[in-house]
């Protein structure tokens, strides 16, 4: 990966059954997977806005807006000004217009 790929900025669903190996696994909104009770979610923009999409009371997700910016060509670091919320950093294995693959971890 040479830049973000293109592909990145869009709302994405956790694939929570698909998760392997530290890997946590996204679909684009509208992708078919198996019902859930609930299922959390994000927005990247490119102009560095993120959404975090937790799962809400009745299992409708919430919204939480936040900031990203890129720590280098496949590694993002996003955090949540003026909440409490912890940032976190999601470095992209694999990213298609089908699939987002990251590992997610806390922000230093």
């Amino acid at each position: 990966m040479s830049e973000l790929p293109s592909e990145l900025f869009r709302q994405w669903v956790h694939s929570y059954e698909e998760d392997t190996g530290g890997v946590t696994v996204y679909r684009p909104t509208g992708h078919p997977l198996p019902p859930a009770r609930g299922r959390r979610g994000m927005e990247i923009l490119p102009d560095g806005t993120f959404v975090d999409r937790p799962i809400g009371s009745r299992d409708v997700p919430g919204s939480v807006p936040g900031r990203w910016t890129a720590r280098d060509e496949r590694t993002l670091v996003v955090a949540f000004p003026g909440t409490d919320r912890p940032g976190r950093v999601l470095e992209i294995v694999h990213c298609d217009a089908d699939v987002l693959k990251a590992r997610v971890t806390a922000a230093p």
